[in-house]
């Protein structure tokens, strides 16, 4: 029997959000204190208790109603690495999304690629992470306005569209922790939105029904964010890439969508240009 097969898993409450930072931080990753309590609030958070009753593991699962849920947060403190402990909290992930009917999905490391592929996970479409700075407090382009609160379901609609499910809570967390970084087209038919993290802005998502408007709301959110900047492009949206490389924004890393026994999309991926990031799809 190895090692894995005694140790336990627990969901996670909000008391344990503490640990769960240290597991994120600890690896380099910009989760916050409020992705990991929107986790837990609308998700599970599936932890293994160390002996020091410290979370030394972590896993959540994100269901989107009636298709998919998103795994995330898959997490092995340095020292327990190795040990299969990981693995074994994605097979719990994926047991307990099947139960319910739905497709699991998850945004995928080279390294994590080659522990999913042989589970049954089939690649979508890729990714790629790029790092750079904002400009800060510059004006949005033409065309662009500032998000209200009143836009909040048009753009829920909007977002529900492209990524295939309805996130409606996704979308108000993110504009309610930062409004100014926050606009839509004109018309409403995109929008962009982004978050404090850890170490860096990240930008995402954006849904356009276009490259062009695509670029004008990444311009605008660009303008408005200070500081270090995290966004997750599409990899087929070239012109965006050659905007970003002039900028002087470099490739931090690759990622992969993949499904468990899916390799189509859900919703319409021509109009996603920037993902909210692999914790939330």
């Amino acid at each position: 029997m190895g090692p894995t097969d005694v140790l336990p898993l627990a969901a996670l409450g909000e008391g344990a959000i503490g640990d769960c930072l240290a597991l994120s931080a600890e690896a380099g990753w910009n989760q916050t204190a409020e992705d990991w309590a929107l986790f837990m609030r609308h998700g599970t958070v599936f932890g293994v208790p160390g002996g020091n009753a410290q979370t030394i593991a972590s896993g959540a699962v994100l269901p989107y109603p009636d298709r998919f849920a998103w795994i995330s947060m898959v997490l092995v403190t340095a020292p327990r690495r190795r040990e299969r402990i990981g693995t074994r909290i994605l097979e719990t992930c994926c047991a307990k999304i099947v139960r319910r009917g739905l497709v699991p999905m998850l945004d995928a490391t080279p390294a994590g690629e080659r522990v999913y592929r042989p589970l049954g996970f089939a690649p979508m479409f890729g990714l790629s992470r790029w790092q750079g700075d904002g400009a800060g407090h510059a004006a949005p382009p033409a065309g662009i306005r500032a998000m209200t609160a009143a836009d909040l379901p048009k753009v829920a609609v909007i977002d529900a569209a492209a990524f295939g499910a309805e996130r409606t809570f996704l979308i108000e967390s993110l504009f309610g922790r930062a409004p100014e970084l926050a606009f839509v087209t004109q018309d409403v038919s995109g929008f962009v939105l982004a978050r404090p993290g850890r170490i860096a802005t990240q930008i995402g998502p954006i849904v356009a029904a276009g490259q062009d408007a695509a670029a004008a709301l990444l311009e605008a959110a660009l303008g408005a964010a200070a500081g270090p900047v995290f966004l997750d492009l599409v990899a087929t949206r070239d012109s965006l890439q050659h905007r970003l490389a002039r900028r002087g924004f470099t490739v931090q890393r690759p990622f992969l969508r993949m499904g468990l026994d899916c390799a189509v999309a859900f919703g319409d991926p021509t109009r996603l240009f920037v993902v909210a990031g692999p914790e939330f799809g």
